[in-house]
């Protein structure tokens, strides 16, 4: 087989149905050089190895195969984390959730408690202590093998949170908390948008008929481990906004906020614990 250059494989990537970034990320994977490399060297050979990760990857690619999955890392607030199909791809909307966490760092105690329910990839934990140094951070994922990935970003980063296996408060009795913040599951158990996710870990999407019983259990409970005045931050469905604020009021929360996303999306719903226990 002739070798092909940068300039064929790209194109042949393009017939396959691979995003033209995508193709170009890939490659330059495969090739070990960065993505600016591949435009000044469009005329360059690729070596066997190279063309078949390559070719191998594209398919993948193509059968809908997240990117990151490929790469096997995604950027998230500022830092490269390690992902695969055992954690779902961090989302750029997620960064609203941070970055309103930072907000109320900043306005909160001096050495804040933090917590970060159904942790993942640890994205939001290590987003938040990496901008927050002063934050104590402690993130629970009921599965080890998220937890594996979340630790071993977190050691990568050089970057210290306490990682707990949990099912939401489970094990976390007596333990109280100035700002919890999640992204749960959210996503109705029917939702044809599911299929399209089905590389990523089913569990962390879905959440019972109508995508509410995750963000259900972690607000009902959230009242017995936050400190007077602490805030509850939950991420959520573009259409779920209105059903988040009226839990947060009925478990006893007050201020109650939403923000929207990068798409202009009402995303993240925020409450503070105000009910006298």
């Amino acid at each position: 087989m002739i070798a092909p250059t940068v300039a064929q494989a790209l194109h042949e990537a393009r017939t396959q149905g691979v995003d033209r970034l995508d193709a170009q990320l890939l490659l330059a994977a495969a090739l070990g050089q960065p993505r600016s490399w591949l435009l000044a060297h469009d005329d360059a050979l690729l070596l066997a190895p190279q063309r078949e990760r390559f070719a191998a990857h594209c398919e993948r690619r193509a059968r809908g195969e997240p990117l990151a999955y490929l790469l096997g890392e995604k950027e998230f607030h500022g830092l490269t984390l390690q992902v695969g199909p055992d954690v779902l791809v961090p989302r750029p909307d997620t960064e609203t959730l941070v970055d309103w966490a930072l907000e109320l760092l900043r306005d909160g105690p001096a050495r804040p408690e933090v917590l970060d329910l159904g942790t993942g990839s640890g994205a939001i934990a290590l987003a938040i202590a990496h901008a927050h140094p002063a934050a104590r951070i402690c993130a629970t994922d009921i599965s080890a093998a998220a937890l594996a990935v979340a630790r071993a970003n977190g050691e990568r980063l050089g970057i210290e949170v306490e990682w707990l296996r949990a099912d939401w408060w489970a094990q976390l009795a007596g333990r109280r908390f100035d700002l919890v913040v999640s992204n749960p599951p959210y996503v109705a158990a029917g939702d044809p948008h599911l299929a399209a996710l089905g590389h990523e870990p089913q569990g962390a999407l879905a959440a019972g008929a109508d995508g509410l019983s995750a963000l259900g259990a972690i607000s009902a409970r959230a009242g017995a481990h936050l400190c007077g005045g602490g805030w509850l931050l939950l991420e959520h469905g573009h259409d779920q906004a209105d059903a988040v604020q009226a839990m947060l009021a009925e478990a006893g929360f007050g201020a109650i906020e939403t923000r929207t996303d990068l798409g202009g999306r009402p995303r993240c719903t925020a409450g503070r614990w105000i009910r006298s226990r």
